[in-house]
């Protein structure tokens, strides 16, 4: 995934309009700060912060290399007193993780503990002058397997099984593996609004449950990008929403007049974006902080 640069007053503005533009939650962003607002006269600041981002990439694993125990005795020099040969290291690890519910028997995923991340503190520019990913960068992103993205799948489709029954709910929940490492996750039934609540906040909470679900269930482990949808509600929200934003962007190339949406969250921000971009005469700008962060679409 390549980094994107973007600037703001503050250095969580700069973070929210890259969020914007890759479309995700921050927890599944990862940002570097390069350069921070500098303090000026009578407690103003002076220029803008600046931020790269990217989608969080997964990690390869490095093989660990055991070396064995064995200390040979050359001549009698430096022999440890009271004689024993040779030490054994003994200790495999494991790395099968359990998964709840019925379903599919999930395959074994390897032992081996993921590489520290990256710094990416060098790399190439881009046309507009900013850094894009470097070497480094380019070697982490890797796609898992179907194996462990199927055992991570099950693990956290038992997780919304047992939800489904503490709730008394009845549904079904089917893993896909899906592109850059993700699982997505579909509950389908009879009356699951309880499961999406009020502008799908309740589903966004399940999605984080479910992330820490399989954190907590394969520690030490590289984890998959966890996308949760409730009866199609994502999906269908994803098209209402590309036409009420071509609806309310023609009617600003029409008037000339600037229209504000309500807050949304960074992937749904991103919906409007893209779909302004594809109008001609129109443009979108992002303004407010945290919950309250929305879109603004203006004339050209």
């Amino acid at each position: 995934m390549e980094w994107v640069v973007t600037t703001g007053k503050t250095v969580e503005q700069a973070k929210d309009v890259a969020l914007d533009q890759l479309g995700v939650d921050e927890q599944e962003a990862e940002f570097e700060l390069l350069e921070e607002p500098r303090a000026g006269l009578f407690g103003r600041t002076r220029g803008e912060a600046r931020v790269r981002a990217r989608v969080r990439p997964l990690k390869p694993r490095v093989k660990v290399e055991r070396r064995s125990g064995k200390a040979r005795d050359r001549g009698g020099r430096n022999a440890p007193r009271g004689g024993g040969g040779s030490q054994k290291s003994s200790g495999k690890a494991s790395g099968s993780g359990k998964a709840s519910g019925s379903g599919k028997a999930s395959g074994s995923g390897g032992g081996n503990q993921p590489s520290p991340r990256s710094g990416g503190r060098s790399g190439t520019r881009n046309q507009s002058g900013d850094r894009a990913g470097t070497i480094d960068d380019k070697q982490e992103i890797i796609n898992m397997s179907n194996t462990e993205l199927a055992e991570q799948g099950e693990v956290v489709r038992g997780f919304l099984v047992d939800l489904l029954e503490a709730f008394g709910l009845e549904g079904e929940v089917t893993a896909t593996p899906a592109e850059e490492g993700a699982v997505e996750l579909d509950v389908t039934g009879e009356d699951l609004g309880l499961l999406i609540g009020q502008k799908g906040a309740t589903l966004q909470a399940v999605q984080e449950l479910s992330r820490s679900v399989l954190q907590r269930t394969l520690p030490g482990k590289t984890h998959a990008r966890i996308r949760v949808d409730v009866g199609g509600y994502r999906a269908h929200r994803r098209v209402a929403l590309a036409r009420f934003t071509q609806q309310i962007a023609e009617q600003v190339r029409d008037s000339g007049v600037k229209q504000a949406l309500e807050p949304m969250s960074p992937p749904d921000r991103k919906v409007v974006h893209d779909t302004v971009n594809d109008i001609a005469g129109v443009r979108t700008l992002s303004e407010g902080e945290d919950a309250r962060r929305r879109v603004v679409i203006l004339p050209e």
